[in-house]
């Protein structure tokens, strides 16, 4: 594989210039904006889980600046790969921290959400296409509102903000899909959409599950 190979895959690129995506690259401060706010309402409690997340959330945001400047197959790389590093870890903590389980069922999760994600994967793509690449993504919200109803007689609170950010990750997806489609239209697209909301869902998601603490940490406030 040519790691410098072009890739051209949203409407506002019209050559491969640096700023061809204005919009694309400089809506990815909203990855960069929403890890720093909850950094700062983290404060200094010390929620490692949650700290983690917000590393990577940061990394999300310059590794898909990277892409929407670049666009070749390495800044392709930078950006997805902190996307499912994001997913897997929070699928992980999300599964020993809302329901009490040990470090093995979190891994467990991780391990099951593979075949999970490419059965469903297949299955959409069946049905209705690739959703200009949006397909790889619809498990996502899938499995947060089955988490959600999981919770729903656990933790209300959890199981509602859960369900918002699936909810938010559901429109976000929506204007990912619209992007090449509409380019007659609106020649800019709607893919910087898909970095505005993403980057409110991200953050919303960590502040789920870091105020879903364990009742002693609660107390002590960590």
């Amino acid at each position: 594989m040519d790691w410098m190979t072009q890739v051209d895959n949203y409407c506002e690129r019209t050559d491969f210039s640096f700023w061809s995506e204005p919009l694309n690259a400089a809506t990815n401060a909203a990855f960069i904006l929403s890890a720093l706010i909850v950094w700062a309402m983290l404060g200094g409690k010390s929620d490692r889980p949650a700290r983690l997340l917000t590393g990577i959330l940061l990394i999300i945001g310059i590794g898909s600046f990277l892409f929407h400047t670049y666009a070749t197959r390495w800044a392709l790389a930078l950006d997805v790969f902190p996307i499912q590093l994001f997913i897997l870890a929070y699928l992980f903590f999300a599964t020993t921290r809302f329901f009490a389980l040990p470090l093995w069922a979190g891994l467990a999760a991780v391990i099951a959400f593979f075949p999970f994600a490419y059965a469903v994967s297949a299955g959409v793509s069946a049905l209705v296409g690739p959703l200009n690449g949006s397909v790889a993504y619809v498990p996502v919200p899938i499995l947060i509102f089955g988490y959600a109803a999981a919770m729903a007689f656990r933790d209300t609170e959890t199981a509602r903000g859960l369900a918002i950010g699936a909810g938010i990750l559901v429109v976000s997806l929506v204007f990912r899909t619209m992007d090449e489609g509409v380019c007659g239209a609106v020649p800019f697209g709607t893919h910087f959409l898909w970095h505005v909301l993403n980057g409110v869902m991200l953050g919303w998601m960590i502040i789920v599950l870091h105020h879903h603490r364990a009742p002693e940490d609660r107390i002590a406030g960590a």
